[in-house]
This record gives structure tokens, sequence and C-alpha cells, in this order.
């Protein structure tokens, strides 16, 4: 993208049409994750978004791109008070992970996470702020244990949102506060797939169109029940479910050497004397 018009994800998210589509994330992502046990879970930027206050593991941390530090701060609720942090501004303590819980800066193409040493990694829309989307996938594929999951959110291209944010592109009035371009489902289906993910699930949500009032989203509220049913491909928001899998890995024993056995209904070879018939002498 080039350097037009940027909108963030302070003033987006107090916008009617921020808080309609982070309330849905929110939902969803609260029924989600609820049910993903394991011990480390991690969330990817967006720290307006809590995507893991319903998950139950011991070791929850938010990851913030170390590159923002420099950007204004924004507020979080429950945030612990501006401080300084080594290598970073004093902007960049505002941000912070709900009480309990870790803050992580670095860069987030390159985590500072041993492989296979996390349970379950949440990308609420941190694709489509990375410089490098795929690498980006690549890292987390890295850092994921065997059957770990990977939930991602993002903006749907294939959709009047996106068909919005393509146009404000041209203007140089963006709708959407991404600075990539949007990222197309089928697009990442095929990314995920050769990483080695298997799609578990996909979820499609927000089908009002882009409007920028609470009075017109309001009067398209039906749309909400109609697009699950008629178009559900076409919500403006996806949210989608992977699991890593690992070829040829399987869970044994003790290894024990059988011997090969004939099956019943087999029988040895050997040759068997036909019957002789009586000769007239």
């Amino acid at each position: 993208m080039s350097d037009r018009t940027i909108i963030d994800w302070p003033a987006w998210t107090a916008s009617p049409a921020g808080k309609y589509v982070l309330d849905w994330e929110q939902e969803q992502l609260d029924r989600v994750v609820s049910n993903i046990f394991g011990y480390h879970a991690l969330q990817l930027g967006m720290p307006h978004l809590d995507a893991l206050r319903e998950n139950r593991m011991p070791c929850r941390g938010l990851v913030l791109d170390a590159a923002s530090a420099a950007s204004a701060p924004y507020t979080v609720p429950h945030a612990a008070p501006p401080a300084l942090t080594p290598g970073g501004a004093a902007a960049a303590a505002a941000r912070h992970a709900p009480e309990g819980r870790s803050t992580v800066w670095c860069d987030l193409l390159d985590l500072p996470f041993e492989a296979q040493s996390v349970d379950l990694i949440v990308m609420p829309h941190t694709l489509e702020f990375t410089s490098d989307p795929h690498r980006l996938l690549r890292e987390a594929e890295r850092v994921l244990m065997p059957e770990g999951q990977l939930l991602i959110v993002g903006f749907n291209s294939l959709s009047l949102w996106g068909a919005r944010q393509s146009v404000g592109k041209l203007t140089g009035k963006p709708f959407l506060p991404a600075r990539q371009d949007l990222i197309a489902f089928t697009r990442l289906k095929d990314w995920i797939k050769l990483l080695g993910f298997e799609l578990e699930r996909g979820r499609f949500g927000c089908y009002r169109p882009p409007l920028a009032t609470d009075q017109w989203l309001g009067r398209y509220a039906f749309m909400e029940a109609a697009g699950d049913r008629w178009w559900p491909i076409f919500g403006a928001v996806y949210m989608v479910t992977a699991i890593k899998r690992v070829r040829g890995m399987r869970l044994v024993g003790s290894l024990k050497v059988k011997k090969p056995v004939l099956a019943p209904s087999l029988k040895a070879a050997a040759t068997t004397p036909s019957p002789t018939r009586n000769k007239d002498t």
C-alpha cells in the first residue's frame, strides 16, 4: 500500500462500524477459545481485542510489534501504568496485556519462542498489518506444537466492506484500518494448507453494509440472519480455525515385533495327493 491515509485502530474501534465488528469478533473468539486446552497461548497484535479472555490455559501472553513502539499510544482495558521498557519508548508501555498476563515486544516476523512450544496462537487482523503475511504464518507454524491450533480473524475482501475498501484506496479515503491489501479467504486457505495446517472450521459474520453511523447500521440489522443463511461467504469478517498436522507422527508405546500370521482362510502351499479311483481289474 502506498503512503495514503491509514486509519489507526484507536480511531476506528471507537467508531460505530468498529464497535459493530469488534463485538462480533469478541463473541466468536470467546466461544471458540474456551474449548481449546493446553499450557501456552499467544495473541499476536491488536490489544483492543482480548482474544484470550475466555481461554483457561495457565500461560497466556500478548505479543506486540516492537516497531510500533514509536507510534501514538492507545489504552487497553485493565492496562498497567505507562513505564519505560527496554529498547522502547514510553509510549510503548501504554499497551499491555490484561492483568495477570505477560506482554512481549518483538519483531512479529521473528518470534522469540522455541519451536513447537505453543498450543494456541490467535491472530486478530495481524496479517493485514504485517509487511510479510506469509512469513508470519511460517513463524506461527514453527512455534506451534503438533496438533496446536491457529485462529485467524480478518476482513473479507469478497464483501461489501472489501469493495468499499478497494474504492477507498483509489480515492485515498480507506474505510478499514489495514496497512496491506485485504487477504482473500480462498488465498488464506491455500497458504495454511501449504504450511501443513488442516482447516477445521471457518465462520463469516457482519453482513450489514459498510455504514458509518449507528442509525444506518441499525436499519440493516435484518441482514444478519438473511446473510448468514443466503450469502454466508460474503460477510465482512471471517474467522478461521486451523490445526497443525505433522505427517508421519504417531503416538506409540513399546515397539513389538510380530511374526506374520496366515489368515484363517488361507492354507499353506502344499501338494495334496489326489484321491485314486478304483480301477476294474
